[in-house]
């Protein structure tokens, strides 16, 4: 483990909020140049131990940074981002850029256009200074990849910082800059968060436009602050037609988070039927956040969870066939390069039925409606977002069984299978230190209120430990 920062290196430029950037760009205390040029900085001595980012671009963002300056020394910024650093996971289309999603079998080919959340945050002015990494096609919750190097944890280089939203974990806890864009369609903002102590939310579905859009994925904001998750989805929720399941434009004011707990009713879920057991040290600091909560008026009851074996196993197969159909339209040179681990897991989706496929499929139906039927009883769901404190950075999952691929996503998938907006934040940490998030759900389309009682809960759980420093050289 590292030795923590000394309290006063917290208010290094590149350990700021967006909020305090924004706020510090406006009364010229310092500039986007500056900024970016310490972020830079800070890169240098992180990125040789945890390797988070991909087409790393420090020239080309300075020359966005200095635009940005310039602006803001003019008194006319662009946009609610205007000189902030943002990084974007690799599968995120960006302009003229290929999309790797993280498997040396995929082909390079520059982008025509930028995804809907890219484009959000460039037309918002952000400074764009890389992607980040993540495991093959999205299907892993670590950062193991066939084309990118090993990701590890800033909290613990031991450590996997989890994925699939990988690099973007570990570039916000390494302190890269404020803003950090992640896809969801099984946990992959969210246990990233939770094993790097962040702020991430999986959207309502449809709330960030997405392209493509697929069954349960999102993309979201990964943050150190949940008002930094606000502003983010502030720009990321703008409209876009490209995205046939976005929803109408609305107007939500992202800046409204204050929420009180008092006379909220929250069910409390710990222990499921299926998928790994939950540890005690997971357990108590999720137990510890309820309790929070009922100390500042919430009527907390405890819940039996509602994921069955049937359902994890149904979605299991959908994916491998959905996987399969990738794979087996690649030449076997190319399938060559697929992380094996990957490989096999899908190879199983050759062999399933056209019945069985669409079993797995309807599973998201009886996910759908079990959730509905919990909310009409709970307005939050307080979970663990993990069962497990933490694995080794080599492991593609907890488990590394690909006949068992996801024993550990048991309290994250439900809530993207349901479209629920779900929220990591940081709960507690082991007795080693080590970061333990805890998952606040709440009904379809009330992502201001999660990111409200987000904010709640950063108030009343006490002082935070300091963000990891790089080693010593």
């Amino acid at each position: 483990m590292h030795k923590p920062a000394p309290e006063e290196a917290v208010t290094s430029l590149h350990d700021l909020s967006a909020t305090d950037l924004i706020a510090g760009y406006r009364a010229k205390q310092f500039s986007p140049l500056e900024v970016l040029d310490e972020v830079i900085a800070h890169v240098a001595q992180w990125e040789p131990h945890i390797k988070a980012l991909y087409l790393y671009d420090p020239d080309g963002a300075r020359a966005v940074a200095k635009a940005s300056t310039d602006r803001w020394q003019a008194g006319e910024p662009m946009g609610t981002l205007d000189g902030v650093p943002v990084t974007i996971k690799d599968n995120i289309a960006t302009k003229g850029q290929p999309v790797p999603l993280g498997a040396a079998s995929v082909k390079h080919v520059p982008a025509e256009k930028d995804a809907p959340p890219a484009a959000r945050l460039r037309e918002a002015g952000a400074v764009i200074f890389a992607k980040t990494t993540m495991p093959d096609y999205g299907m892993l919750s670590s950062g193991l990849s066939s084309f990118h190097p090993l990701t590890r944890n800033p909290w613990d280089l031991s450590k996997n910082p989890g994925g699939s939203s990988a690099g973007a974990g570990a570039a916000a806890a390494a302190g890269y800059g404020p803003l950090h864009l992640g896809t969801d369609i099984g946990g992959s903002v969210r246990l990233p968060a939770c094993w790097c102590g962040l702020v991430a939310l999986k959207p309502s579905l449809g709330r960030v436009p997405i392209d493509p859009p697929y069954v349960g994925r999102v993309a979201g904001p990964m943050t150190r602050t949940v008002d930094d998750a606000a502003l983010m989805m502030s720009v990321l929720s703008r409209p876009d037609r490209r995205d046939g399941m976005s929803l109408p434009a609305h107007e939500i004011n992202w800046k409204t988070l204050e929420k009180s707990p008092r006379k909220m009713r929250l069910g409390l879920m710990l222990d499921l039927d299926v998928g790994q057991a939950l540890e005690k040290e997971v357990r108590d600091v999720v137990v510890k956040a309820a309790k929070t909560f009922e100390s500042a008026g919430a009527v907390v009851t405890e819940v039996d969870g509602f994921f069955t074996r049937e359902m994890l196993e149904g979605l299991d197969n959908f994916w491998r066939a959905r996987m399969w159909d990738d794979l087996s339209k690649l030449s076997a040179d190319e399938r060559a390069k697929v992380l094996p681990y990957i490989y096999k897991w899908g190879e199983a989706g050759a062999k399933l039925s056209g019945v069985d496929v669409i079993r797995g499929f309807n599973q998201t139906m009886a996910i759908r409606a079990a959730a509905a039927k919990l909310f009409c009883d709970f307005d939050y769901i307080i979970s663990p977002v993990s069962p497990v404190v933490n694995f080794a950075a080599e492991l593609p999952a907890p488990l590394n069984d690909p006949d068992k691929p996801f024993e550990h996503i048991c309290y994250t998938v439900p809530w993207n299978m349901s479209e629920n907006p779900a929220l990591s934040i940081n709960g507690g940490y082991d007795k080693k230190g080590f970061p333990i998030g805890a998952q606040i759900i709440g009904r379809r389309f009330d992502d201001i209120g999660v990111l409200g009682m987000g904010k709640a809960f950063e108030a009343l759980r006490g002082p935070q430990r300091p963000w990891p420093q790089p080693p010593e050289k």
